[in-house]
């Protein structure tokens, strides 16, 4: 008799994260888009699709990615100012 404790159980895709390891360094200027996704059993992921069609997992730390979100949400909030 198996005990059902100790039985492997399949991780669901969902409960998956998508970067096992991230880099520090990309060439920003191959990169063609940037996802990010935050799930309630990963850490914050951040997804880079190259020019090449590859995707690379980019540390969320890296000084670089940093500034750009800074850029990136400065933009919104400029842009929903003219807007209103």
């Amino acid at each position: 008799m198996k005990d059902s404790e100790t039985e492997a159980k399949p991780i669901s895709l969902l409960e998956r994260c998508w970067c096992r390891s991230t880099l520090n360094t990309v060439p920003q200027r191959s990169i063609r888009e940037i996802k990010f996704l935050h799930t309630p059993h990963c850490p914050f992921q951040v997804i880079a699709k190259l020019k090449n069609n590859r995707e690379v997992c980019i540390n969320p730390k890296t000084k670089w990615l940093q500034q750009y979100l800074k850029n990136a949400i400065s933009k919104i909030k400029k842009s929903r100012q003219t807007d209103i």
